[in-house]
């Protein structure tokens, strides 16, 4: 949940190598494989890796290098996809935008438009549990998946994503303070008990919204243990994304 974004988020944000503050251009696009994993957005640098990645602000996507490759020809652009069953070749709307895990390449949800998303007011969200395969053409769901669709702000309620940029900014200085406070020994109790502290430090300072805390500290005490695994994973990706640009660079496999 908390590295989740919006496809319409990131494109035309600056791509910058965060070691050199190089910039290699916005981004452009954001591609899938064929397997329905996020693996690179590309830029007038070219195609990136999201292994590379290791923050996406408000106004830029920072990369650990900016290492650019040419791209396999497998790759999906989901943007604009059809969307269709299998026993119907006609499209029943097509893919506006998309949320992704940029650290691990899941895809969270699809927002779709069209005739399918019509009882919801011409948008609707698609969870990736209802989709069967992404083809080259077509993104193909189960039959009775129109059971299942949901209105936008119903189906991503729950996504840091989708909380204004006050909340974000203080889910994040929330949870920075919070690890030096948490360990991972830490009973669920005790870790609601020192978000409250957090929360009330920041309160006390008078320089934020109490209604912008109070939300950002709700999302932390639902979502720790997703926090705590995004903790986890960040040592691990640093390693694999400069072994991988070391290996690119050198042509070893």
């Amino acid at each position: 949940m908390f590295n989740i974004v919006r496809r319409s988020q990131i494109v035309g944000l600056m791509a910058m190598d965060g070691s050199t503050a190089t910039r290699t251009g916005s981004v452009e696009e954001v591609w899938v494989d064929d397997n329905g994993q996020v693996v690179y957005f590309a830029s007038q640098g070219g195609y990136t890796p999201f292994e590379q990645v290791f923050a996406i602000g408000p106004d830029a996507v920072l990369t650990y290098s900016d290492l650019a490759i040419e791209p396999p020809a497998t790759l999906r652009r989901l943007h604009r996809m059809a969307v269709q069953t299998p026993s119907i070749s006609d499209p029943l709307g097509w893919v506006d935008d998309f949320l992704f895990d940029w650290e691990t390449g899941d895809i969270a949800a699809y927002i779709v438009e069209g005739e399918i998303a019509a009882p919801f007011g011409g948008r609707a969200v698609l969870f990736p549990e209802d989709v069967e395969v992404i083809d080259t053409e077509a993104i193909v769901i189960k039959e009775d998946t129109q059971n299942r669709l949901k209105s936008e702000s119903e189906g991503l309620k729950g996504f840091l994503s989708e909380k204004s940029q006050q909340v974000k900014n203080l889910v994040k200085r929330m949870g920075d303070r919070l690890q030096s406070l948490v360990s991972p020994q830490d009973k669920p109790e005790v870790v609601r008990v020192k978000i409250k502290e957090v929360r009330d430090e920041l309160a006390a300072s008078g320089q934020h919204d109490k209604n912008a805390l109070q939300e950002a500290a709700e999302f932390l005490q639902e979502k720790w243990d997703d926090f705590q695994h995004s903790l986890s994973r960040t040592g691990q990706r640093m390693k694999q994304a400069v072994d991988s640009a070391w290996k690119r660079l050198t042509h070893k496999s």
